[in-house]
């Protein structure tokens, strides 16, 4: 059965107003976009924790999708008039055709090469390299599927830099891949942690999958022994990864710091290339650092305790 799908243009003022109008008026879904993405009035909002909420953009497009028989410009003038306008905004309307979208969207994920022998591969296809390490992953609710820059970075660092029978710590862990990652590059054993509970329920079945045992994952008030804070400071790391954003990187340089043993090494990621040396000036109390690496307008930091 085919849908139908409504594309309205509204002011920063009324968008998301408008948006919960057509919900309630009997909208299947509702998304947000910015009208000018792809062209050079695209406006970035994505904020980092401790920052103020972004809020919407100057130019929203409404997208919101209707049953095929349902009177959508007449459940459009009854959404402007609930939030006070007096005219419906400029709209269009488009007729979606049903499809099989397990396998549409399964189709936008291909396998990942990250180097010669080192692969991300979706579980609905099989390894085109049945001799390299290939980390089975789905994407799903959390952060961490190989196709970022960020993710990409670090793991092409496990693969070039890990020698075999190191501990790890994956600080922020998503999808739990670099864990996992490590571990079928050699680590003898990881951990990770995050915040969000769906992240660490997702790198427990990600570990279940990829057959790892020898990695735990919690969030840091639940650690195994106690404070996440505690184990980490009894029990230092060989390797400390953390794939975040600047600002909590810039808070838990502490606890990174005191999660590395003398000696160890750190990664860190989720860095714009234009934070980087701020980032950098914050762990060289600690850390000997190396040149950054750089992809995307990202970058990658690296080096060992001091």
């Amino acid at each position: 059965m085919p849908w139908l799908t409504l594309m309205v243009d509204s002011d920063a003022e009324h968008a998301e107003a408008l948006s919960e109008a057509l919900l309630e008026l009997g909208a299947l879904s509702v998304d947000l976009l910015d009208a000018d993405a792809g062209t050079p009035d695209e406006q970035a909002i994505f904020g980092e924790p401790g920052e103020a909420p972004p809020g919407v953009w100057q130019h929203n497009r409404v997208s919101a999708l209707f049953d095929a028989d349902r009177d959508v410009p007449a459940i459009l003038r009854k959404a402007a008039s609930n939030i006070g306008l007096e005219q419906p905004p400029k709209y269009r309307i488009e007729t979606l055709a049903d499809n099989d979208w397990v396998r549409l969207t399964q189709s936008q994920f291909e396998p990942i090469r990250i180097s010669a022998r080192l692969w991300i591969v979706p579980t609905w296809h099989v390894p085109s390299d049945h001799n390299a390490v290939n980390i089975v992953l789905d994407p799903g609710l959390a952060f961490g599927t190989g196709s970022h820059p960020t993710t990409r970075l670090c793991l092409r660092w496990l693969d070039i830099n890990l020698q075999g029978g190191e501990s790890v710590l994956d600080y922020g862990c998503g999808s739990g891949i670099l864990a996992i990652a490590a571990i079928k590059l050699g680590a003898a054993r990881a951990a990770g942690v995050d915040v969000d509970s769906q992240a660490v329920t997702a790198s427990r079945d990600n570990a279940a999958a990829n057959r790892v045992g020898s990695v735990q994952f919690y969030q840091p008030d639940n650690a195994p022994q106690g404070s996440s804070e505690e184990l980490l400071a009894g029990h230092p790391y060989d390797l400390v990864v953390a794939n975040i954003l600047t600002n909590p990187l810039r808070m838990l340089a502490p606890l990174l710091a005191n999660a590395t043993r003398q000696g160890g090494q750190i990664v860190l990621s989720g860095i714009l290339e234009e934070q980087a040396q701020d980032v950098m000036n914050i762990y060289r109390q600690w850390f000997d650092l190396n040149a950054p690496v750089f992809e995307e307008g990202w970058a990658c930091l690296s080096g060992r305790k001091r």
